[in-house]
């Protein structure tokens, strides 16, 4: 049985980091389903170019994320477009790379502020919604790094941990009410993602084995896919479903030294 409401005239799938990397392939994937899609980034002009290749099934809604203001306008202007929010996709995810002891307030509390503040805050805004009208679903974004502690990426990965013990809560609360609730957790993607950090695909590439990469496209299928079969945690790709089953079961004593030893962000310190 699907797991995913039915498209219709007035539903529609509201991506968050839709300017890039996994959250454009979320709303290509989503448009082909035949769904109206509801792109949310800062970068108002990627926007507008997806929105134009998607024709008219795409509306561009550009938001600071990181900024609370912004974020509570989101149900007004949904409202405002005629649609409500069937499927909600918090993608959008920054990460900042270094020790704790060199780190910028500033930037760690924009980080909890996009992966885990606006994760709770849109879930907090839609759900409600989903619930009262007895469908929806939610696919948050979270990481292979949030079954564990990431030296080098301390905030990032207790914030990719956070989405995924909410989201798995969440799911249970929701059990019976025709909404579904999934999480995924990408291992190393080409994105652009890592450059953000501090850390290009290129200079990465050389110290994770290149079996552990997956494509945009790739993990954006396979969130689908399984959060209509109704998957509660999805991992794409074999290798990486095997380290974050090692990174649940090693002791930490064992594990932790080694990830400190071969973190691409001990080269940058």
């Amino acid at each position: 049985m699907s797991r995913l409401p039915p498209v219709s005239d007035s539903g529609a799938v509201l991506v968050t980091g839709a300017s890039s990397g996994i959250g454009v392939e979320f709303a290509r994937k989503f448009a082909r389903r035949g769904y109206r899609v509801i792109l949310v980034a800062r970068r108002a002009n990627r926007l507008r170019a997806l929105a134009d290749s998607l024709g008219g099934l795409a509306r561009v809604l550009p938001t600071d994320l990181a900024d609370p203001a912004e974020r509570a306008t989101l149900p007004d202007q949904v409202a405002a477009l005629g649609l409500t929010v069937d499927i909600l996709v918090n993608n959008a995810g920054l990460s900042n790379l270094g020790p704790v002891a060199r780190s910028n307030p500033e930037d760690e509390l924009r980080l909890v502020e996009v992966d885990v503040a606006a994760v709770v805050d849109l879930c907090s805004r839609f759900v409600p919604g989903m619930v009262s009208r007895g469908r929806g679903a939610v696919l948050n974004v979270a990481s292979v790094g949030a079954f564990g502690p990431v030296p080098w990426q301390a905030s990032y990965g207790a914030a990719k941990a956070f989405v995924l013990s909410y989201t798995e809560a969440m799911r249970e609360e929701l059990r019976g009410t025709g909404v579904a609730a999934s999480t995924v957790c990408p291992g190393p993607v080409h994105t652009g993602f890592g450059e953000a950090a501090g850390i290009p695909d290129e200079e990465a590439e050389k110290l994770l084995p290149k079996f552990l990469w997956v494509e945009p496209d790739a993990v954006a299928k396979s969130a689908i896919d399984k959060l209509d079969r109704g998957r509660s945690v999805i991992v794409p790709g074999a290798p990486n479903r095997a380290a974050a089953l090692l990174n649940r079961l090693a002791p930490r004593r064992v594990l932790l030294p080694l990830l400190a030893r071969h973190h691409p962000g001990r080269h940058k310190t």
